[in-house]
């Protein structure tokens, strides 16, 4: 797949900061034709793992192309198959922002249902880092990177939805637990059985490569809040 917008080559990019670096390469701000643009850029992965961030990086290409610049997400610019450009959203990670109001939580349940109405799972939103709270105090989702696109509401479909919903409420568990309804809790208290899976087999395993090993810190999933 090779998208590109008209009149921006990515051959000749324009000065740049850099927001993060990583085993699978780089991602930065920098100006674009109309505002800023980010870019993942996997040409300076980790030897080895180039394949696996070009795998990812392509995923979110898809996944952005499909949602077609739905409000509250990025819209893709363009991608090389190694380089991918999306709009920049200005907004604070929710570890940051820690938003307390039930507007936040009811715009974000709106914004989750309209990914799903798109086919799209996002799969990644256990990370509070995925979700932004924008300067007008509305939320909006990053990193495509392991979103999935359905072409039917299958049961793989209804059952990573599901997760999708249950990681939103267990940030709202966080930060506003009184706004949680009673159907809300019991959601929250049955994780679907691949979740239970990855918790009680893989996660610790991933915790300690990801934080002790390779030195993340991106507050993945829940291990540093005080529920289970």
């Amino acid at each position: 797949m090779s998208t590109s917008a008209p009149g921006r080559p990515l051959e000749t990019p324009p000065p740049e900061r850099l927001l993060k670096a990583d085993l699978f390469g780089s991602v930065s701000l920098r100006p674009g034709g109309a505002g800023c643009l980010v870019r993942r850029d996997t040409t300076c992965a980790r030897a080895g793992l180039g394949w696996l961030a070009r795998l990812l990086a392509r995923r979110e290409a898809r996944a952005l192309e499909s949602l077609g610049g739905l409000a509250g997400t990025p819209r893709l610019i363009g991608f090389d198959g190694r380089r991918l450009d999306r709009s920049f959203i200005d907004g604070l990670p929710m570890q940051q922002a820690r938003p307390a109001e039930p507007a936040y939580f009811r715009e974000a349940l709106r914004l989750l249902r309209r990914l799903h109405l798109a086919g799209v799972t996002h799969n990644d939103l256990a990370k509070e880092t995925n979700w932004l709270v924008t300067p007008e105090g509305r939320p909006a989702l990053v990193d495509f990177q392991l979103a999935a696109i359905h072409r039917r509401r299958s049961r793989l479909f209804r059952l990573l939805a599901r997760e999708d919903l249950r990681h939103l409420l267990k940030h709202k568990r966080t930060y506003l637990p009184s706004g949680l309804s009673a159907r809300q809790r019991r959601i929250l208290s049955t994780p679907a059985p691949h979740a239970r899976l990855w918790k009680a087999t893989g996660k610790r395993l991933y915790l300690v490569i990801t934080r002790r090993l390779l030195g993340w810190a991106d507050r993945e999933g829940a291990g540093d809040r005080r529920f289970p």
